[in-house]
């Protein structure tokens, strides 16, 4: 997917595909956003500028980018294994609980990479809003566009975890833990969007002073 022109993955994302799709579209927010945090933070060199600070948020933005192009293709690997666990064989009660515990442990492997793509972009919330106030000037609109992507990889990234939670309908006792832990995951959306608006905010408000 990283090696793909946009041209080719939104004909992609358009066609009547299994994937790519809102996963992947995720992921690939939260690799904009890194990206441009990278961008104001290495515009943001000279003796005016911290430059450890700099150094630190292009060094974890890059790594941030990096990390999000593998969730996007790990989302789209992970949706292969639904579709796929949907295809077994139902016919006696023996295979339908064979089916349903391999979709089960299938929308469990799903749930896993749009919510480390929450967790992706809740660092780099943390990232813009140290970059807010230590920037270029020049470029602080793109910390406020970093912040909104940021906001669109984990409002995307929630609901997906969401439908992949409501389909586990598996009831043992290994799953209860694992969706504790990504509803968990998934409540700190609320938390970056009280942020990227704060962010966002601040930004509008210095250049319309």
């Amino acid at each position: 997917m990283r090696d793909e022109t946009i041209e080719a993955f939104l004909g992609q994302l358009a066609a009547r595909v299994p994937a790519p799709g809102g996963g992947a579209t995720a992921a690939l927010h939260a690799a904009q956003s890194a990206a441009l945090l990278a961008m104001v933070a290495r515009y943001s060199d000279g003796a005016r500028y911290d430059a450890g600070l700099m150094g630190r948020v292009v060094t974890e933005a890059d790594r941030l980018r990096d990390e999000a192009l593998r969730l996007a293709e790990a989302d789209a690997e992970a949706f292969g294994a639904v579709s796929a666990a949907y295809q077994w064989p139902k016919e006696t009660d023996e295979l339908l609980r064979a089916r349903s515990a391999a979709i089960a442990a299938a929308l469990v492997g799903a749930a896993g990479p749009p919510a480390d793509v929450i967790r992706t972009a809740r660092r780099l919330i943390e990232l813009a809003a140290e970059l807010l106030p230590a920037g270029n000037r020049n470029v602080i609109t793109d910390v406020a566009a970093a912040a909104e992507a940021a906001r669109a990889a984990a409002v995307t990234a929630r609901v997906n975890v969401e439908v992949n939670l409501r389909g586990i309908r598996d009831s043992a006792i290994r799953y209860r833990a694992i969706r504790a832990e990504l509803t968990a995951t998934a409540a700190f959306t609320d938390e970056i969007i009280v942020r990227a608006d704060e962010i966002v905010a601040a930004v509008r408000d210095e250049i319309n002073r």
